[in-house]
């Protein structure tokens, strides 16, 4: 099977043999490991100014940089960032010249979030405040956010290279949801679940993804019908083993190795985080290993290597 068939399969929580499907949000340690800026973090101020040549030469570069990452660390599919003031047509030449490059070995998702997510300092007190005050009209927006990025999917679908969306709305502190369950199930819920049906029937796949304690609100969020859950931070006190036995059978798991022992941990500390999440999600399939965020920038490539050597001995379906 194609990596992207092994993450398919995955997300449907059918049975697998061999490796765990791997998935990462994000792999920013490009520049370590390829000695070139990670595509997220590039600036193209004279993008407009250039040729068609000289464009197709840096959508290249980036298409090669995400399937070498992919094919480098074996990840099963490909998270694509987008450019800061790019367009939604230079997005599609680059997605599609990535699908040209890696053909079908990879899935290919983007980020595809709507709903409302933690407020910035600048405004929380007015969030806040507008939760009681304008409820209607926080209800109303949400309502347009959602009826907006549908239109745009309804696009997206016509290229047909993408594979699915990762909603990256977070929700949570380490310690709670920013709003209590019912205020969640006010603002954010319904307006979750009708986005996820829309990317449902237009025949995309999705990831749901926040980190924090999302204990409060999980119960929710699976009945949203996300294919999966990412990220299961066990930061935010989220044991993926108590997920796992609740909504097992309902949806799939990504995560969720502590980036905590991941960054600062001993060898052991890592060793034991990794073990836990394979042991804890690997049963009854439906489970993809990552990291319980990301690999972010300042995190040491050879500790994330540490933990894909334990996951390629010890990850590995029988049949």
């Amino acid at each position: 099977m194609k990596e992207r068939e092994r993450f398919i399969a995955a997300l449907e929580r059918r049975p697998l043999t061999g490796l765990v499907p791997h998935f990462e949000l994000v792999f920013f340690l490009t520049m370590e490991a390829f000695g070139k800026l990670h595509p997220s973090q590039r600036q193209y101020a004279q993008w407009d100014q250039m040729s068609r040549k000289e464009q197709e030469l840096h959508l290249d570069e980036i298409a090669r940089l995400y399937i070498d990452t992919a094919r480098r660390y074996q990840h099963s599919a490909i998270f694509y960032h987008g450019i800061s003031g790019w367009n939604q047509e230079t997005d599609r030449r680059c997605l599609e010249r990535i699908r040209e490059l890696g053909g079908d070995e990879y899935a290919l998702v983007m980020h595809g979030d709507a709903t409302y997510a933690l407020p910035t300092g600048d405004e929380v007190l007015e969030f806040s405040c507008r939760m009681f005050e304008d409820a209607q009209g926080l209800k109303d927006q949400a309502e347009r956010m959602v009826d907006d990025q549908i239109a745009q999917a309804e696009k997206i679908r016509s290229w047909g290279v993408l594979d699915g969306f990762a909603l990256c709305s977070d929700y949570c502190f380490n310690t709670n949801p920013f709003m209590s369950p019912e205020q969640f199930g006010q603002f954010v819920f319904p307006y979750l679940r009708k986005l996820i049906a829309a990317y449902r029937e237009m025949g995309f796949y999705t990831i749901k993804h926040t980190d924090g304690n999302i204990m409060p609100i999980l119960d929710m969020l699976v009945e949203a019908n996300p294919h999966a859950l990412h990220s299961l931070d066990p930061q935010g006190g989220v044991d993926i083993a108590e997920v796992k036995r609740r909504y097992g059978d309902r949806v799939c798991l990504i995560g969720n190795v502590n980036c905590a022992s991941l960054q600062t941990g001993t060898s052991e500390e890592l060793a034991d985080s990794v073990r836990y999440a394979l042991r804890s999600g690997m049963p009854g399939y439906g489970y993809i290993f990552s990291t319980s965020n990301c690999v972010y920038t300042g995190l040491a490539l050879d500790r994330y290597e540490m933990m894909l050597d334990i996951w390629r001995k010890e990850g590995v379906y029988q049949g």
